[in-house]
């Protein structure tokens, strides 16, 4: 996950529709070898058994057509409905429960202690998936689980429609001054994203500036703002991954020492984002970028 102390995140823009892959007659050719977290995992068929511990993957797996091989998934895949949702964790996972579903593949993004050496001297094929830096590394593991699960092509599919909406979302800027300040906030302690992280690179490819880079602690990727350090950056906007979780808003946010003073605050271009899509890097990243250049369009001066 992004972070386990802010990998939650946003509430409200309105799309949450997945990215749904179109048939292809596309097939893996097996076998096949992957290398993922220390290990070389080699399938001489498609898993039928998979259990994802990652929310990401879920998704991912479920977009490319792969949903009929998920047997379980962690307590905060809860995208989409039909996933076969379950309490085992991903923070704090329970080896004999999982071990209990006999699976022939786990999908991972985190890797808690001794979790992943655990699965291998159980014979478990685990692959690692952690938190893409970019949209490239986002692209890259959602073809890997393609041709894993036998469904390269739609896999392919899923990548191309994802390219045409960011590639949609930016053109939409066109006459659009993006040369603006924002803070992204990840919790009420204000926490909050650098360029260099795969959200904050979201918004750089939409022309934003974000406050985070030279903040003390930038080169974490998720530095601790003060209240001091946002009102002297002076935001024109306010990104807010935290409104379901941490019930922050518009209101609680001119309540903050100073606050009332930023132009964000001045103007009411305070978003409210919606926290799942804003905590994951697969098939629905494109909702995010929407959301942030809609906002931008709609900025009040």
């Amino acid at each position: 996950m992004f972070k386990k102390s802010v990998a939650v995140a946003l509430a409200a823009v309105g799309i949450s529709s997945l990215t749904i892959a179109t048939p292809s007659q596309a097939t893996t050719h097996y076998p096949i070898t992957v290398s993922s977290a220390g290990a070389t995992l080699t399938f001489s068929k498609a898993p039928t058994r998979i259990i994802s511990l990652s929310p990401t993957a879920t998704e991912s797996l479920f977009a490319i057509g792969a949903g009929k091989q998920v047997v379980a998934v962690d307590d905060q895949s809860n995208y989409p409905k039909s996933a076969p949702h379950t309490s085992l964790s991903g923070y704090s996972p329970n080896l004999e429960s999982i071990l209990a579903k006999h699976p022939d593949l786990i999908v991972v993004s985190y890797n808690p202690g001794n979790f992943i050496r655990s699965l291998h001297n159980a014979h478990v094929p685990v692959l690692m998936q952690d938190a893409a830096a970019n949209l490239t590394e986002s692209y890259a593991q959602i073809r890997q689980l393609g041709r894993i699960t036998n469904h390269p092509g739609q896999a392919d599919s899923v990548v191309a429609k994802m390219q045409g909406q960011v590639r949609a979302a930016v053109n939409s800027l066109n006459g659009t001054k993006r040369s603006v300040k924002f803070y992204h906030e990840l919790d009420n302690t204000m926490y909050t994203v650098t360029s260099t992280t795969f959200i904050g690179s979201l918004y750089k490819k939409a022309g934003l500036i974000n406050i985070a880079d030279n903040a003390s602690g930038a080169s974490s990727g998720y530095p601790q703002l003060s209240a001091e350090y946002v009102v002297a950056a002076n935001p024109a906007i306010i990104f807010l991954a935290d409104g379901a979780c941490c019930g922050q808003s518009y209101a609680t946010l001119t309540t903050r020492s100073g606050f009332s003073n930023i132009s964000a605050i001045k103007f009411h271009n305070v978003i409210r984002l919606n926290e799942d899509i804003a905590s994951r890097w697969g098939p629905r990243t494109p909702l995010l970028l929407k959301a942030i250049t809609t906002a931008v369009k709609s900025m009040k001066h």
